[in-house]
């Protein structure tokens, strides 16, 4: 035991004392930590000594998990397997003798399902619960449960930069132990703004360092891979002038890719990561950090169903803890890539995972824990009721309820994936399955867009150990074989929301209705799932990376529930008739449609819509309808119902060019809805003059009725004529012979008297032929 002796004494062996009187007397802690003070490696074999049984660590990441048992395996004076060991996903390195295991969250969850109680564990710490991710406020929430039956097991909860006190009082008002930290001096610099591309920046900074004859390594931050492998593009000649060695650090690299940028090396090295370095890992030898202050965020659109990536700003915590990065083993120097300004606008901690982020996973794992609701447990922070609805009807899609809920938990996939597995392995195809959910599980891109197309390329190394791990887990029985269709079939078992149609070029329309781009070419098969999307702020429409060919009818063998048929009446603008369309919908997908006469009476309803939308006078004699209208009004009727006289119209009929045809019978059918003989009472059409003539009487709204016809057809008449129910005289236009009026008047008695004369001889210097009398 002699390496025991020569771990080096780190701030938080200084309160270990206080946190094991604490979990004598009380089963809950909080411990907090600044980075640096060895809380990741010292607390866990200090509380193995206060326990009999076993003490799981879970670690946000799986690189934290192996590095730290291998830090403790070493300070033990062991190899990692013994008293210290590690599990992640697809990796375990355990032994018989193992009572310590760093473990990522989900692995926690998953041993709950198997084994609620947790037999043989009496401690579990949360580490780093500050990142506030889905697993770690999951596993809170199950061990606070768990622990009402198992008073005596015992939850530690250590962070460095979260407040305590909200985490204390949900775990019954517990103690919070402080402990100090060891960060060497650090000199913190920002930097102007600058619209410069992040990788020349990142460049920049670098050469201020290497100016600055800096003799560490630099760990630099960005936001994820896409951007470190541009970075390390533009830093190449550099970091090669300086004799640094450039490395990525991101968590789809394999181990021994991780190893090589964090254990202890003699080289500088130029280190490019994302936010897996942020916490409870020290890379040796780092005295720089230089900080994008960027991050990508995953989040979960329930509007789209789809996950969505978008590259923001970090909080002032993280920040805290990438510069933290650079003050572990002596003084350091932090290079912010953005104002202080921006720095203090920025929101104290990040937006935890489970009020951003889909809940399948979450929700899947509690149904096959048999926890019917979500509020059965104690949450920090409730899901939105949105995301919680979302993930339901999800799972309810791809049935992930009673035996097949268990069954999909016995993998460490998502829900889609581990239904692709097993729907694989009752086809017959369990091996193809394992692949594909290998391949898609790991994110690697294709240069195909099409599954079975990428299928055929080579796979990766990486690809191909996920593939076995799975394997060994699936145990498919019977002889490998392949069949397209089945594999296919399985794979849309995971994926029944993401069925689209091809549309116009590369767009496709997705069954929630929405369209979506699929990138890298239009796909050869008209119905496929949209395997590979997500939605992006940057992009107007969702992206499709990959896709899959399936056939309408697979979604009546699997979704006979999801398939509905639907009538619907339309209007045809191009040839301006009625029709209704038959279909076959998933979702709000058309898969089949046809067309054909639509009911009467909807058709009736349609076309006189569609006919008052387009100007009742296009069928109609607009001024016989504005006369006629008016013509009610003086008569006290009440406005007859165009739309109701337009709809009796259009009974039996289908088109504009059938209604035009049967407008005749319009004002046949507006007559029908009042009395019509009360209406020719009260407001005639005509009246007859003296001379015998008609004259026919003109309606206008607005304006009293009138006449109108040449004096001579008015010569006898002494009054003027009178109609409606109170007798108002009509406005008489007593014409010349040429038609134009000379005089307007509703007294003709006194026109007779008053006016006639000086008319008369007008009218007898122009018209000498025709007769004026005196006395007319």
């Amino acid at each position: 035991m002699e390496r025991v002796s020569l771990k080096p004494a780190l701030p938080v062996d200084a309160v270990l004392p206080e946190i094991l009187s604490s979990l004598r007397q009380t089963p809950n802690l909080v411990i907090e930590a600044p980075p640096g003070a060895g809380k990741t490696t010292r607390v866990p074999p200090a509380i193995l000594g206060l326990v009999r049984g076993e003490v799981i660590v879970l670690e946000p990441r799986r690189i934290a998990a192996r590095m730290s048992a291998r830090r403790v395996a070493w300070e033990l004076g062991e190899e990692v397997g013994g008293t210290v060991g590690y599990q992640v996903r697809f990796e375990e390195k355990t032994g018989p003798a193992t009572r310590l295991r760093f473990v990522t969250e989900g692995i926690l969850t998953r041993g709950l399902i198997s084994d609620p109680t947790l037999k043989g564990v009496d401690a579990v710490i949360l580490d780093e619960f500050h990142e506030r991710h889905l697993d770690s406020d999951l596993a809170l929430a199950l061990l606070k449960r768990l622990q009402q039956t198992r008073p005596t097991l015992r939850i530690i909860v250590m962070s460095a930069t979260l407040d305590a006190a909200p985490i204390a009082r949900f775990l019954n008002d517990c103690p919070v132990v402080r402990s100090e930290g060891r960060m060497f001096p650090l000199t913190v610099r920002y930097t102007p703004y600058s619209s410069e591309p992040l990788p020349i920046r990142m460049r920049k900074a670098v050469e201020v360092l290497m100016k600055q004859q800096h003799s560490g390594s630099i760990l630099a931050f960005l936001p994820g891979i896409a951007e470190i492998r541009q970075s390390m593009r533009e830093c190449e000649a550099v970091a090669r002038q300086s004799g640094l060695i450039m490395l990525p650090l991101h968590g789809d690299l394999s181990p021994a890719e991780q190893d090589r940028a964090v254990l202890p090396s003699p080289e500088r090295r130029l280190i490019l990561a994302t936010n897996v370095a942020e916490s409870s890992v020290t890379v040796e030898g780092v005295t720089a950090v230089i900080d994008s202050g960027l991050a990508r965020h995953a989040t979960y659109s329930p509007w789209t169903g789809l996950p969505t990536l978008h590259v923001g700003r970090i909080s002032k915590a993280s920040a805290t803890q990438r510069a933290g990065r650079a003050g572990r083993t002596g003084p350091g120097e932090v290079m912010r890539l953005y104002p202080e300004e921006d720095y203090l606008l920025r929101p104290e901690h990040d937006t935890p995972e489970i009020l951003r982020s889909d809940l399948s996973q979450l929700l899947l794992t509690l149904r096959a824990m048999k926890i019917t609701h979500l509020t059965d447990l104690d949450w920090i922070d409730l899901p939105p009721a949105e995301a919680i609805q979302s993930a339901e009807s999800l799972l309810d899609q791809i049935g992930a309820t009673g035996d097949m809920a268990q069954r999909m938990t016995r993998y460490p996939l998502t829900p889609r994936l581990s239904r692709i597995v097993i729907e694989a392995l009752d086809r017959g195809v369990g091996e193809d399955g394992c692949r594909v959910a290998a391949m898609l599980s790991l994110g690697e891109r294709s240069e195909k867009n099409d599954l079975l197309e990428a299928m055929d390329q080579p796979q990766s190394p990486r690809e191909r150990q996920h593939t076995e791990q799975l394997l060994r887990m699936a145990r498919p029985t019977g002889k490998a074989h392949h069949d397209d269709n089945a594999l296919l079939l399985s794979v849309l078992a995971g994926f029944p929301d993401r069925v689209g149609r091809r549309r116009l070029g590369s767009q496709v329309l997705l069954s929630t209705g929405i369209s979506a781009e699929v990138a890298g070419g239009v796909p050869a098969y008209e119905f496929l799932i949209a395997i590979d999307a997500e939605d992006r702020k940057e992009n107007a429409s969702p992206l499709v990376r990959m896709t899959a060919r399936i056939e309408p009818e697979w979604l009546l063998d699997l979704f006979p529930g999801g398939v509905k048929e639907s009538s619907t009446v339309v209007w045809n603008r191009g040839s301006e008739r009625v029709e209704q369309v038959n279909a076959l919908l998933y979702g709000k997908l058309v898969l089949e449609e046809s067309r054909g006469p639509a009911p009467d009476a909807d058709a009736a309803d349609l076309l006189a819509q569609k006919a008052l939308e387009a100007g009742i006078e296009k069928f109609v004699d607009r001024e016989m309808l504005d006369s006629h209208l008016a013509r009610l009004s003086f008569a006290g009727f009440d406005t007859p119902d165009l739309h109701e006289t337009l709809r009796d119209l259009c009974l039996g009929l289908r088109s504009f060019a059938e209604l035009k045809e049967a407008s005749k019978d319009f004002f046949y059918l507006m007559e029908q809805q009042y009395d019509s003989r009360l209406l020719n009472e009260v407001a005639p059409l005509s009246v007859s003059l003296k001379s015998g003539r008609p004259a026919k009487i003109h309606y206008e709204q607005g304006r009293p009725p009138w006449i109108s016809s040449r004096l001579q057809d008015f010569f006898g008449m002494k009054e003027t004529p009178r109609i409606g129910q109170d007798r108002s005289p009509l406005v008489v236009h007593l014409l010349a012979p040429n038609h134009r009026a000379v005089q307007t008047t509703t007294d003709l008695a006194g026109f007779w008297e008053r006016l006639y004369p000086q008319v008369r001889k007008e009218l007898m210097r122009r018209y000498p032929r025709h007769a004026w009398p005196e006395r007319p």
